[in-house]
């Protein structure tokens, strides 16, 4: 039995290095750009869902793989000017309006290939964090889907750091003319102050209408 329990614990912790395993994102293509996209916000109650795409400057590696959430706001914003003066960046949005129209996936995705298309290329290799390809962007461009990818390419923990740093900042301006909601500390996720806020306030123009926690107050 103790033998089957650590046969258990090897398979577990086996299953997790694979998950954690660094991909060998360099290999994709040698005469295409490798594109890392990922996006921020889908979760959140209010506020866009963005993201962005991010080439590497070979000539300048970027080396840090993690999930941009687990970095504390200061080291994010060190790391997203760093990525901007030093790699390709493009940056695109769903709004609100968009979500409620699409879905919250469908305007995930959207997001992502107005990212792509920000860096103005007509070709590429993209590295798509999660399992989902992008519609509706060129059969020119290749595109590899890759779960946990912002702990495993560098493109990809790149571009989810600029998205969120992004999107992060457009909630703190929010802040300012939906005062009360707590914006500028929770940006626009579920936490217990925005929830109550959004019960004692009603929703405000930034709330996604469709979202449970929102739509029960409107």
């Amino acid at each position: 039995m103790v033998s089957e329990a650590k046969q258990s614990s090897k398979t577990k912790s086996k299953k997790r290095q694979q998950i954690w395993e660094k991909f060998p994102w360099q290999t994709l293509s040698t005469s295409l750009p490798i594109i890392g996209v990922d996006e921020v916000g889908r979760g959140c109650l209010a506020g866009p869902v963005y993201a962005a795409a991010v080439i590497i400057n070979p000539n300048k590696p970027w080396q840090h793989y993690t999930d941009s959430k687990k970095l504390s706001e200061s080291r994010r914003e060190e790391y997203a000017e760093q990525i901007l003066a030093d790699h390709q960046v493009g940056i695109g949005f769903a709004t609100v309006e968009e979500i409620t129209e699409l879905n919250i996936l469908r305007a995930a995705l959207l997001a992502m290939k107005r990212a792509v298309e920000q860096l103005g290329l007509h070709a590429g290799h993209i590295i798509v964090d999660g399992n989902q390809r992008i519609p509706g962007v060129s059969e020119r461009f290749e595109q590899t889907t890759l779960i946990k990818g912002d702990l495993r390419a560098e493109p990809v923990a790149a571009a989810s750091i600029v998205a969120k740093v992004t999107r992060d900042r457009l909630l703190k301006e929010a802040a300012i003319k939906y005062p009360n909601y707590g914006f500028e500390e929770h940006k626009g996720y579920a936490t217990p102050v925005h929830k109550e806020a959004i019960q004692k306030l009603g929703p405000c123009a930034l709330h996604r209408p469709t979202f449970a926690g929102v739509r029960e107050y409107l």
